[in-house]
């Protein structure tokens, strides 16, 4: 039988500005653990400490860019582009321009302060 998730949860987000995460289906709205999906928005000049998650990160951009720092670089992803991070992968995400950015984050399994490993 489908189920209804009626409405979101917002959550604490980490990093130097107020960020606002609603969300919909993982460990603190569904008591779901194997996937997590979670609707993010940004100001503009947002920052979080870099992280080394044990999961696998989907982020769809709707709005504004999005910057991932990795290991090999950076990569600004804009609205209607999507970055895949893989588990293990280090990254640090940021939004960089005024506008700030709104998009869509799906982990497998999901999202946990646990898994994350964010920098000290």
């Amino acid at each position: 039988m489908p189920t209804l998730i009626p409405k979101p949860i917002r959550v604490t987000a980490v990093g130097n500005k107020p960020k606002l995460i609603d969300e919909y289906v993982g460990r603190v709205n569904s008591k779901t653990q194997n996937i997590s999906v979670a609707h993010m928005r940004s100001p503009g000049g947002w920052e979080e400490p870099g992280q080394t998650p044990e999961f696998r990160e989907i982020t769809l951009v709707l709005a504004g860019i999005l910057r991932v720092e990795h290991k090999g670089g950076v990569m600004d992803v804009h609205a209607g582009q999507t970055v895949v991070c893989e588990p293990g992968e280090w990254v640090r995400y940021s939004t960089p321009e005024e506008e700030g950015a709104e998009y869509v984050a799906i982990c497998t399994p999901a999202f946990s302060p646990g898994t994350v490993h964010r920098d000290a």
